[in-house]
């Protein structure tokens, strides 16, 4: 009989190299961004086994079908909704009150998002985290006929639980309440009781975007659900960068120190646009008819109440435009003229964003990025440390808040522009996630924002960029080596 004329370990190098090549093919044909395709490409070289594996798992934007599909018949449901509750008369903006850049973002938000300028809301910033969640409690408890929520996470404890019993109280009073929490994001509150007192009470509780080993195999399961909003009675509305947690009850072991948000309440026009956005993923989640929850969540015309003008940006896997919140974001930045201050937990930027750093700085911009000074991930937190060389070296000041880990999300320019709402400056946050931006030209709301940036200031340490480039070696080899690894974060 004749022998197998390769051994056993041989055949299973040779298929382990002919994996490993396959997905370095698949890679390159799927043409991601360079930094993203030579990331992947080192750790599928490096370590075979766990990138191939990782690779099939997250290394590609598939949403699966049946979501794709889904998504395919919500943009012509959700421009019939737009079109019905928003008067044609809402999107008719002053641009003469503008910055000339204001009325270009229109442009680019409409045609790469479909998402116009509203004129007429209102919106309060609020940043004391217990006064937050009170007037949430308070505007839950005045609704009539509906009452809309969508959090990345929520967490049982302290005020938090407050909101829930308003939710409650809601339900049993006949106000029909819909919840969406990521699945991944609030995994310990929905392994708690808390999802089932909600239901026992009649609130339709749902996960979003479920993860599983099998659910890997149809689409990605690192793709959340990054948004957080609330819609009462679609004539209130709240958004911005916190959770529906309770700071003092929440990662209290992190060594980070207590998380710092900030909130906008809406009224006027731009509850609208948001409330499209949660109705748009609650309709992908549960397959309900549009028509079915618009009749029970009454959404009406709205009326213009206030002088901001704002647009409203979603952003995510499945979008006609993939690069839509980013394109408005460079655009923004390369907008200012005399000043940009920008806070961020998470800052892993790619070389288009640094790119309009380094511009705004050479034409004189002041530029201020406030960041925490400790942040809850090891990874994100020695790769985010790379960048400083980079932002430093072109006259960027760099400040570390020391107060807990300041999670608020935000841009001012100029006095007159800004930027609020759930994204952070990463790769995550632009292509991964599911999220939602203000963009709110109004020089009042500036003002706010300005002094709320001004308050982080005070509690932060400028670095110095001399004491930082001379700091020791093992340190920056690893910061250096993370951010490799960077565009996967």
């Amino acid at each position: 009989m004749d022998s197998w004329p390769l051994s056993v370990p041989s055949l299973a190098v040779i298929m382990h190299a002919l994996i490993v090549v396959g997905v370095l093919v698949r890679v390159i044909m799927n043409r991601p961004a360079t930094g993203v395709a030579l990331a992947w490409s080192l750790l599928v070289t490096s370590i075979p086994l766990v990138g191939v594996l990782l690779y099939l798992m997250i290394g590609e934007q598939r949403i699966g079908r049946r979501r794709m599909l889904r998504l395919e018949e919500l943009r012509s449901d959700y421009q019939e909704l737009y079109d019905a509750v928003i008067d044609q008369g809402l999107t008719r903006v002053d641009w003469s009150r503008h910055h000339r850049s204001a009325r270009e973002m229109d442009r680019m938000g409409r045609k790469m998002v479909g998402s116009p300028t509203v004129q007429g809301s209102d919106l309060q910033l609020i940043d004391d985290t217990p006064e937050i969640l009170r007037r949430i409690v308070e505007d839950i408890d005045a609704a009539e006929s509906s009452v809309l929520m969508e959090f990345y996470i929520w967490s049982a404890g302290g005020q938090a639980d407050e909101v829930l019993q308003a939710v409650i109280r809601a339900a049993q009073r006949g106000v029909s309440c819909r919840l969406l929490v990521d699945a991944l994001g609030a995994r310990p509150w929905w392994r708690g009781p808390q999802p089932q007192q909600l239901r026992d009470a009649g609130v339709d509780v749902r996960s979003a975007l479920p993860v599983g080993v099998f659910r890997s195999f149809v689409g990605r399961t690192d793709l959340r659900l990054h948004r957080k909003i609330v819609v009462i009675d679609s004539l209130t509305a709240w958004t911005g960068s916190m959770n529906l947690v309770d700071p003092r009850y929440f990662k209290q072991d992190a060594g980070v120190g207590e998380w710092v948000d900030a909130m906008v309440r809406v009224q006027g026009s731009a509850v609208v646009p948001l409330a499209t956005t949660m109705i748009g993923d609650w309709l992908v989640e549960t397959g309900h008819s549009l028509a079915e929850v618009t009749r029970s969540t009454r959404l009406h015309d709205v009326k213009p109440k206030g002088q901001s003008d704002v647009q409203v940006i979603p952003s995510g896997p499945g979008e006609i435009v993939t690069d839509g919140l980013l394109q408005m974001f460079l655009t923004l930045i390369n907008s200012a003229e005399q000043e940009l201050i920008l806070t961020t937990p998470y800052l892993v930027p790619d070389d288009a964003i640094i790119r309009a750093f380094r511009g705004a700085a050479a034409r004189g911009v002041a530029v201020r990025l406030i960041v925490p000074e400790k942040v809850d991930s090891f990874l994100t937190r020695y790769a985010t440390r790379s960048y400083y060389d980079d932002l430093l070296d072109i006259g960027i000041e760099i400040y570390l808040y020391r107060g807990g880990l300041l999670h608020t999300k935000s841009i001012m320019v100029d006095g007159s522009r800004s930027m609020f709402g759930t994204v952070n400056l990463d790769m995550r946050s632009f292509w991964l996630n599911y999220e939602v931006s203000l963009f709110v030209y109004d020089t009042g709301f500036a003002s706010e924002l300005h002094d709320l940036q001004q308050t982080y200031l005070r509690e932060s340490v400028q670095i110095d960029p001399h004491a930082w480039r001379n700091r020791p070696f093992p340190g920056r080899f690893l910061e250096n080596t993370l951010r490799l690894f960077s565009p996967l974060l």
